[in-house]
This record gives structure tokens, sequence and C-alpha cells, in this order.
């Protein structure tokens, strides 16, 4: 039998949620501040994965035309009810907010406020069999000053807003500390709510049932570590498939590669859902890290997230986000390079809107470009960054005698440290290579050949940034002037079971 190995996206896909279409599954993650926002991915055997659309273009909010660290879009859920996908996401600043669509592939409607506010955070939305329309939720203590607290309130139909502000149903401080994320599913007369708690890095699956929607909920850990080598393991969503199988998709916090994704198969014992492994029938879990391939009917070819980009369509390629909401004179891709035009900033570099940038997709990889610095003007910078906590860059800042490789090493609301690793009288093209090796060491070099390489910098480690993993990318900085990226090429292994 054809099995799969976990994580089946190493990539930082936090909070990821799910739902299926006939034959066909969708998957929703959080996006904090970057732009475009809530990517949907699609795949047809529930391990390979493909990035199809976003949600939101810009977030809806002008603050978010400068990064906020941290703040955005946290944890969605998605559902396919009544012939529309539904997007119901927080903003735990801002309120909570759905969006729909009739083609996930295509483009979503406007956002609609379901309920404004800070503190409510990760909404879940749910259609019962009598029309009535509810929506489970969290709260952020960073916030409204509380947490481990789940929220049930009844809603419109249409999602266009709450009828009530409902009642807590649950109280997680004694049994479920941290209790968050909540999913909310029926079966066989019972309410479900899947949710996380104990924290993000060593915490545990719990579900609450109930045959009552607002409770009282009997709850039940259903998957822990064990003695598995997957931490976590966190929050995520359940689906099932048309031959009956259910499965449970989650996140796994990987430090600086970010909160990578995994899928475990689910087991129903005495009407509770039992997820992972439980060989030893003691009625709870543990991760999986291989598995039997999901029954879907049929075999598919695998597919995965794009990474490298030839810029050869006239639209951002959706491995693509900007740092905040991108500016409309910020780029333009034509003649199968992308142009990014110089934009006035004199910041810390991690605080730059213009930063085009994307996840990391695996433990170790390479990334190269090919930039054409012609119309790069004197006294502008641009090049290649990777963002965390803890980030570094590697910057052309042209003069009259050609161009300095300025080496950066920074930390987020902290300082930073600008060095000249070398001098070269370049004035076309030019190549930058990333490099990230095990353990997330991180090296930066340049070619005028794509050949021979010459190492810049110091060397250092890619950190996680805030509740997101790292990123890597491309900026341009300045009054005037511009660069062409003609192409950007990532190398890593796929892992195979």
């Amino acid at each position: 039998m054809t099995k799969y190995k976990n994580p089946i996206l190493y990539c930082d896909y936090a909070d990821p949620d799910i739902c299926r279409a006939g034959t066909d599954y969708f998957m929703v993650a959080s996006s904090f501040c970057n732009a475009p926002a809530l990517p949907i991915l699609h795949s047809k055997d529930l391990v390979h994965w493909k990035v199809v659309s976003y949600v939101l273009e810009k977030l809806p909010f002008d603050i978010y035309n400068t990064p906020q660290h941290g703040k955005g879009v946290w944890a969605p859920a998605i559902r396919y009810h009544d012939g529309l996908f539904w997007v119901m996401y927080p903003m735990p600043d801002e309120g909570i907010f759905v969006c729909t669509t009739k083609d996930p592939f295509g483009t979503w409607s406007e956002p609609v406020t379901v309920r404004a506010g800070s503190g409510w955070i990760d909404p879940c939305p749910f259609w019962d069999d009598d029309g009535k329309a509810y929506m489970v939720s969290a709260f952020a203590k960073s916030r409204i000053g509380f947490k481990s607290i789940l929220n049930m309130a009844e809603m419109k139909p249409d999602c266009s807003g709450l009828i009530d502000d409902g009642k807590h149903i649950f109280d997680g401080h004694n049994t479920q500390p941290t209790i968050e994320g909540p999913k909310l599913y029926k079966r066989n007369g019972y309410y479900y709510i899947l949710a996380p708690a104990g924290g993000v890095k060593h915490g545990w699956q719990t579900a609450l049932r109930s045959k009552n929607i607002y409770g009282p909920y009997e709850e039940k850990i259903v998957m822990m570590q064990g003695g598995a080598d997957i931490n976590g393991p966190h929050q995520g969503g359940l689906v099932d498939t048309p031959s009956g199988q259910w499965w449970f998709v989650h996140f796994q916090d990987a430090g600086a590669a970010g909160r990578i994704v995994h899928l475990q198969p689910v087991s129903w014992v005495d009407d509770w859902p039992i997820i992972g492994d439980d060989s030893g029938g003691e009625g709870c879990g543990s991760p999986v890290r291989t598995y039997i391939m999901p029954d879907v009917g049929c075999t598919f070819s695998p597919i995965s997230p794009d990474v490298s980009d030839e810029f050869e369509h006239d639209e951002l390629g959706l491995q693509w986000q900007w740092n905040a909401n991108p500016a409309p004179q910020q780029y333009n891709i034509t003649n199968s390079a992308i142009t990014l035009n110089a934009m006035p900033y004199n910041g810390a570099l991690c605080d730059a809107p213009h930063l085009l940038l994307q996840k990391y997709m695996a433990p170790s990889f390479e990334a190269v470009a090919k930039i054409d610095i012609t119309n790069l003007s004197a006294g502008s910078s641009a090049g290649l960054v990777v963002l965390g906590r803890t980030y570094g860059a590697l910057a052309l800042h042209k003069n009259s005698k050609g161009i300095d490789f300025v080496h950066t090493i920074g930390q987020v609301e902290k300082d930073f440290t600008e060095t000249i690793a070398a001098q070269a009288n370049i004035t076309g093209d030019i190549y930058l290579k990333l490099s990230v090796q095990p353990c997330m060491t991180t090296t930066f070099s340049y070619s005028i050949d794509n050949q021979h390489f010459i190492p810049l910098g110091e060397t250092f480690i890619s950190t996680t940034g805030f509740w997101v993993g790292s990123k890597f990318g491309f900026y341009c900085t300045g009054d005037r002037g511009s660069i062409a990226i003609d192409w950007v090429r990532v190398d890593y292994e796929r892992e195979q079971v």
C-alpha cells in the first residue's frame, strides 16, 4: 500500500482548517500582517497541496499599509455550505469577518463584519439541521484580559452578524488550559468541538461533545505527543472523504520553519474521535510520521506549492506575499521580469512594507535570483533579505565606484548593524544566492556568471518571526531607480516515504 510521510507541508501554514466539496479539499491558514492574506490551498488526495488563491488582496484597514508584526489575520475557518465557500477569520484588534465565493480558485467577496471589537478570536461558523447558525470562538488574553474560555453565539444564517453575544460554554482553566482554535461539527446527534489546549509547543488535541449546542460538554484528550517525535500537536480541522474515512490536519511548531502541516488518521470509538495512532487502545492517539494514503477513490499526480518563479505572467505568483499592504507603484511585471521600484524608507529593514517575501519550503534549500541592477540609482539600495525576529540581508548599495555589498543583521524592535562585506564594479546582471542548511544556518553569496559564487557576510541562524516562520525575498529602497528580477529558482529536496 502506498504511504505518505508527515509533515505533508514543511511550510508555515499556521492554524490550518479544512473542508471538502465533493471530491475536492480546501485548506485555509493564518497570514497575520502579510498581503495578500488568507491563502487557500487545494488538494485531491489530502496529502499534496497547492496554493490556488487568496481571500484578501489587502488587509482592510489602513494601519496594515505598514507592517504590524503579530497582528492582522489570525486563525481562520473554512466551510462549504449552501453552494458557497465561507472563510471566517479574526483580526484580534478589529473584529471577526467573513468572505464568501462560489469559486475558491477565483476571487472572494469583500469582508463582511460578523462582530466588531477586539479580543474575540478563532471563530468557526456552523449551520444546524434546523437552519439556525452559530459561531464558536475563543478569546485573546492580550486584548481582552482572559483566555481558556470558549464561547457559543447564535448568528444570522448569512453570517452578516451575531444575533447575540452568546454564552461561555466551556472553561478550560482547570483541565484544558489555553484552550483555543475551536472547530464545530455534528455527528450521530452529538455536537463536537475540536480544540487544542496546553500551548503551541507542548499541547494536545481536546474533543468536547454534547447533545445540546450550548452544553454542558464532556471533554476528552484525543491526541497528544506521547512517544512521537512530533511536538504539539496543535490546532487543525476534521474532514471526511466520500469513502467514509476521517482525517485531521494540524500544525506543528517547527521553530524557524514556522508552523508546518501534518495529516493524521481519525477513528471513531464510542462516539469519540481518536486522532493518530492508538495501537495501544488507550483512547488517545499520538501523531504518526508515516501512514497509508487516504482512500479518495483514485491516485493523483503529486503537486506542491510554487516556489520558483520565471515571472512569465502578468500577475504576481501565489508564492509571494508583501510585508504589508502593497502600494500601487511598488512593482510591475513585464517582459518576463518583475521590476521592484525604489520606495522611500529609512528605518529598520524588518519594518519596510515593500519586502517581497515567500515562505521556507524545506529544512534546507538554495534560492538563486538573476537581478538586473542597470536602473539601480546612486543612493538607492536593493537586495536579498531573510526575515524573522532576527533578520539578515545582503544589500547592493550603488555609488560612483560601483557596488558596495552591505551585510545587515538585526532584530525586530531592536538595533541592527550594517557591514560592507565587499565592493565590485558591476553594472548589469548579478546573481544573488541564499543557502539554508539544517538547523537554519544561513549564508548569502553572489556571482556574475551564475557559476562561481562568493560568500559574503557572516553566517547567521534564521529565526521564527511573530508567530510566523522565516521568510526570504527581495526589496528596493530609495528615492528613485529600480531593479528587475528575471527569475528566482528554489532548489530543495522533496521528501519521499
